[in-house]
């Protein structure tokens, strides 16, 4: 990643200059105090070490021609001036041409003798001293410059252990690269950020897009937005979101989903180009800008940031994290390389009111020929469900699954579809194109429900396997596993489903792994993408196991059920409806018609007429429930011949042991 910084150059606590730092092998302090200065012929490979640059930013006349004397000093003298700070050694080179503007060259490395420097440090600028203390004949705020006392075989000496280590970029080309992670399926990009939400804490989350203006060719294109309403990021949280992974936190949540630390850059780097980031905080607000267009013709990518600190509404800029002048020029180069102006900035800020959140602006969207990738709809106002905006991939396409031949599976190609089943227990408020997606955890939607305990390498799991009348009648099935609470695989077939179309039609089984999943020693058996599952011992045990509670299921309860040849409709051990202010669940009774339930709900509302304080419904773990209408709602049956679906249930509305 590239860094731009701005340091100023001291000489025992007098200033030289402030000068502008870009691309320094580490993060620098804000002020850097020269240690001595030394012939460059007493250098050995000193053309082989890596450089970086440094640009004169002066504040006034006086910094103006102190730098140029600084730099007069070394051209007349042949001198390099060096810097020492932790284990790394900078060289200051003397330029070709030596002027009160020229930028300099910085060569660096670094001593890893094991040596430890147990002088005090310089109590401004957290410098060491290299060599002995330096008795100073003139200053670089003389006109006669730098000139040291102290030979300087002491610093050669101390130089010539240095060993020359290698250093890589990154070119900007990595950023395509990151993408590939979701070449797959951009949904699953998509699910990155949405991750990245949840573990936020956000309780609501907006998805949709939006037509923005281009500045230089002042066309209008698409711009993908997800905005949350999660607790933020500081200025080091929004560093790491944007570093090409990071050391994991110690603590242990097992509801967070991020473990990888390269989500967002994966994500949002296959939906577009560019991506442009708004994050609110109690106490700061920031802006970071991870853009391909910006870092065209690059040799290492540059990522601006700006941070400020919040007092309510005041915002000022966070001397603590950047200078002033390395916030005007990120801020500059947002400006340049984006559709963002500061009054558009302002109008997103004032979006987050005095809450927090996170707000993340995508353009230059991936394309599907003459085409984007995703598609997108808006719907009906006042429509019903079937006519909701939604987000759907262009090419509406099944993804690939072992013995699958249906291709009715729409959470494959609509964003909708996905986000109702995404999460295990879903509490977030997820809207797509401006519509509430009704979330439908799969568990509460099947019928002939039993739940089924074991244990997986002396791992606790648990399978919840039912038959869903919807899913029979598009041919689908299989095996809907969550990790941390969040699908990673869907529809995976085991045992005879894999064999077969017919057998397994329309039972559909949903566990967690996390137990299973996730090591002792941090190691966890989830791909990156989280899209899939390693190739390890505990995935080909847990195949095992689902394969062999699949096929009992199967036989004791599905071979003894007769279709119904006119159209009855299976109807769900239990009816749930979500509460839209606590995001509880609630079973309706079994007289109740779904239909009749208001697109809003709440807990005091008919027929629970409870609180929001009211502990959630559960299903008892071991138990089979049948619904007292089984066959379906009665006034879709008013024409049919009343065959019932008959199972292995001889009482109407009981539960029974497994």
């Amino acid at each position: 990643m590239q860094m731009v910084m701005f340091l100023v150059l001291k000489k025992d606590k007098k200033m030289i200059c402030t000068t502008r730092c870009l691309d320094p092998p580490i993060e620098l302090p804000q002020e850097l105090s020269l240690t001595c200065e030394i012939s460059k012929n007493k250098i050995h490979s000193l053309s082989e070490f890596p450089q970086f640059s440094l640009t004169p930013v002066p504040n006034n006349l006086r910094e103006k021609s102190e730098w140029g004397n600084f730099l007069n000093y070394l051209c007349k003298k042949d001198k390099v001036a060096l810097i020492t700070f932790k284990q790394y050694q900078f060289y200051i080179l003397p330029p070709a041409l030596v002027s009160t503007s020229s930028p300099v060259n910085v060569a660096y490395n670094i001593d890893n003798t094991g040596s430890v420097d147990t002088r005090p440090r310089d109590s401004e600028s957290d410098v060491s001293l290299a060599g002995s203390q330096l008795e100073e004949c003139g200053g670089p705020n003389t006109a006669e410059g730098l000139k040291f006392s102290r030979a300087e075989e002491t610093c050669n000496e101390y130089q010539s252990r240095v060993p020359l280590k290698n250093f890589i970029r990154a070119d900007p080309s990595y950023l395509k690269t990151l993408g590939q992670a979701h070449s797959g399926w951009i949904f699953g990009a998509i699910a990155e950020l949405v991750d990245n939400s949840k573990d936020a804490k956000a309780t609501k989350m907006d998805i949709f897009v939006d037509i923005i203006q281009l500045k230089k060719s002042r066309k209008d294109v698409p711009m993908l937005c997800l905005i949350d309403d999660g607790q933020g990021m500081n200025h080091d949280e929004v560093m790491k979101m944007v570093s090409f992974g990071h050391k994991q936190s110690d603590k242990v949540d097992t509801d967070r989903i991020g473990k990888f630390g390269v989500g967002f850059k994966t994500g949002a780097m296959r939906l577009g180009r560019d991506v442009l980031v708004l994050t609110q905080t109690t106490t700061s607000r920031s802006l970071a800008f991870l853009s391909q267009s910006l870092n065209e013709g690059k040799d290492n990518i540059e990522i601006p940031i700006v941070s400020y600190c919040r007092q309510g509404q005041l915002m000022e800029v966070d001397l603590s994290m950047q200078s002033e002048a390395l916030a005007k020029y990120n801020l500059k180069a947002i400006k340049d390389f984006s559709p963002f102006n500061k009054y558009l900035i302002g109008e997103k800020a004032a979006l987050f009111g005095t809450g927090t959140g996170t707000q993340i602006y995508i353009w230059n969207l991936d394309e599907w020929g003459s085409k984007y990738c995703l598609e997108w709809h808006d719907g009906l106002k006042g429509g019903s469900s079937f006519h909701q905006g939604d987000i759907l991939i262009q090419s509406k396409r099944t993804r690939s699954r072992p013995g699958q031949i249906s291709q009715k599976v729409p959470l494959d190609y609509s964003l909708r579809a996905y986000l109702e089943i995404i999460f295990l227990v879903p509490r977030m408020k997820i809207s797509v194109q401006r519509t509430l997606v009704k979330s439908r955890p799969l568990s509460k939607f099947l019928t002939q429900t039993v739940v089924e305990t074991g244990d997986i390498l002396r791992r606790p799991v648990e399978l919840i396997l039912g038959f869903s009348q919807l899913e029979w009648e598009r041919a689908n099935c299989g095996m809907f596993l969550y990790w941390h609470g969040r699908l990673i695989e869907a529809y995976k077939r085991v045992g005879g489903m894999t064999h077969s179309a017919d057998v397994g039609r329309g039972v559909i089984g949903v566990v967690d792994v996390t137990n299973l999943m996730d090591d002792e020693d941090g190691r966890v058996w989830v791909h990156n993408n989280k899209q899939g599952f390693q190739d390890s011992e505990q995935y080909a045990c847990l195949e095992q196991w689902l394969s062999r509670k699949v096929d009992e299921y199967w036989d004791n309860n599905f071979d003894a059920l007769e279709l119904n040849k006119d159209n009855c409709v299976f109807k769900p051990d239990h009816e749930w409806v979500q509460c839209d202010k606590c995001r509880k669940w609630r079973i309706l009774p079994t007289d109740f018609d779904s239909r009749k339930l208001p697109l809003e709900w709440f807990c005091f509302m008919k027929p629970f007429k409870g609180q929001c304080s009211d502990s959630e419904q559960k299903m008892a773990p071991g138990i089979v429930n049948v619904s007292t209408k089984r066959s379906g709602y009665a006034c879709l049956l008013k024409d049919s011949n009343d065959k019932k679906l008959e199972g292995d249930r001889k009482t109407s509305g009981a539960g029974f042991g497994v």
